[in-house]
């Protein structure tokens, strides 16, 4: 789906709050722009073939070796990378969720199974689960224990877990060292939600060595450009400087979700992070989009393309309590104009 995702700024103009794509937009990079303005001249030669500075630098805070990271081109090269390593597999797909999922193993001549609930996960064998932790757009994190003996108890499953969005949940997720203990998880990592970076297009995946050498054998050469391995690596290196008070966050989104509740007119998803879905009663979706970015420059995502929505539903990523609250008034005045 190369249209149709949250972001899709570039689609209007005079829009004042993104809250169409789950990270937090007021993350202050000054200090960033500055050194990307000083190593620019790297963009004259090649960079690393394989990424490796960010690489190893990028597995120590990870607390792994470099053996077990493949850097990216973003999460979703990872996401096409697994499913081309592993074409014409089995897989098993949690949905409502991220649609490259499906996208890519339907490139790839994947066997596709949708499975809508825990239940229907367990009763499958063998080939790949592909799952995110926290889930893109209902923002559930998978209960730590149930997710770990799903894993060890199906050694012959490879479980790919999008773990894009876990700064942005308080709740215990899997970690890079664990995975690479397993010899059936790949984890999925983002700079770009991590650090409000989505233009640089940094992403990885840590595991099993034996796992993560496979996808280095069918990764391109200089598919991470050399300001984003100078961008990852000074982003780690003041990473004290970008965390992401996901505890306030939460509150927030409970928060906006009250008042939604409130008007009568919309039902909400239970959360674990910053995202919020939310299903419109009356009216469709994109209705609500077009009226909120061309009248008041508030950007939202219609969840209506999500696998099992239907076209009332949006998602959004809270931002300042000023921008939702600009939101939730933006949100009634379209409900209760006639």
């Amino acid at each position: 789906m190369i249209k149709g995702h949250g972001d899709d700024v570039f689609e209007y103009s005079g829009i004042k709050y993104n809250f169409s794509s789950n990270i937090v937009c007021r993350t202050d990079l000054d200090a960033l722009y500055e050194h990307l303005d000083q190593v620019m001249p790297l963009i004259c030669s090649y960079p690393e073939p394989d990424a490796e500075s960010l690489t190893s630098f990028w597995a120590y805070h990870l607390g792994v070796l470099a053996d077990n990271l493949c850097v990216t081109n973003g999460a979703t090269e990872a996401i096409y990378l697994i499913a081309q390593v592993y074409r014409e597999s089995k897989s098993l797909i949690f949905v409502p969720t991220f649609s490259e999922y499906a996208d890519a193993c339907r490139i790839n001549r994947h066997k596709i199974t949708l499975a809508y609930s825990e239940q229907a996960i367990k009763p499958l064998v063998g080939g790949l689960c592909w799952l995110c932790n926290p889930n893109n757009p209902t923002g559930k994190v998978w209960d730590y224990n149930w997710l770990t003996e799903l894993i060890e108890s199906n050694p012959d499953r490879i479980f790919v877990i999008d773990q894009s969005y876990a700064p942005y949940t308080c709740k215990r997720v899997l970690d890079a060292f664990y995975a690479a203990q397993q010899p059936n998880v790949l984890l999925l990592h983002s700079m770009t939600k991590q650090f409000g970076v989505p233009g640089l297009r940094i992403g990885g995946v840590s595991g099993n060595a034996k796992l993560i050498r496979q996808l280095r054998l069918f990764r391109m050469p200089w598919s991470v450009n050399a300001l984003a391995i100078e961008a990852g690596k000074f982003l780690l290196q003041n990473n004290d400087l970008y965390r992401i008070d996901a505890a306030a966050l939460i509150e927030e989104r409970e928060r906006v979700a009250v008042e939604f509740t409130k008007t009568g007119l919309i039902e909400v998803w239970p959360s674990d992070s910053n995202m919020l879905l939310s299903r419109l009663r009356m009216g469709k979706a994109k209705a609500l989009k077009e009226f909120l970015a061309n009248e008041k420059g508030l950007l939202i995502r219609d969840a209506s393309n999500f696998e099992g929505l239907d076209d009332g539903c949006f998602r959004i990523a809270v931002q300042s309590p000023e921008a939702d609250d600009l939101l939730i008034e933006g949100i009634k005045e379209w409900m209760f104009k006639d």
